[in-house]
């Protein structure tokens, strides 16, 4: 199964943020949202960073209330890790496994089409092993 697979049954939408919002707007988008993270998009609608809870909770620890007044792209992650809509799912979670990330842009032809967190794949693990164990037994009771 392809990560288009993952994204055809969660849907596309791509929750965003610019990079001179300010932490707290940002924050607020993360609780009404009720999501880990967010992409920094330009106004071409380029990933220019990922913004995560993690990176929220770093700064606030440094800097204290203040740090909410700082801009999305001062706390940001720069370096972002994508990956291509026709990866299999193994394949993502053994990226998101290795780099220590719980949330990758998907893109399809360059172009951004949705986020995935581990949480889905996960997800998907799950059902996928449940629906293997209902076919074994399946299997094994038309057997005997």
């Amino acid at each position: 199964m392809t990560l288009d697979q993952i994204l055809n049954d969660k849907g596309f939408e791509i929750i965003s943020v610019k990079a001179d919002q300010s932490l707290s707007e940002a924050a607020m988008t993360l609780d009404s949202r009720r999501i880990g993270a967010v992409v920094a998009l330009d106004d071409d609608g380029e990933i220019v960073g990922v913004l995560s809870e993690r990176d929220i909770v770093r700064h606030v620890a440094r800097r204290g209330a203040e740090a909410l007044d700082l801009k999305v792209g001062d706390a940001m992650t720069r370096h972002v890790i994508t990956i291509e809509s026709v990866t299999q799912i193994e394949e993502a979670l053994q990226l998101m496994t290795d780099r220590r990330i719980r949330h990758l842009p998907v893109l399809r032809a360059e172009k951004l089409i949705g986020v995935i967190s581990i949480g889905d794949l996960v997800k998907w693990k799950i059902a996928a092993t449940e629906a293997e164990a209902e076919a074994m037994k399946s299997y094994l009771s038309a057997q005997y």
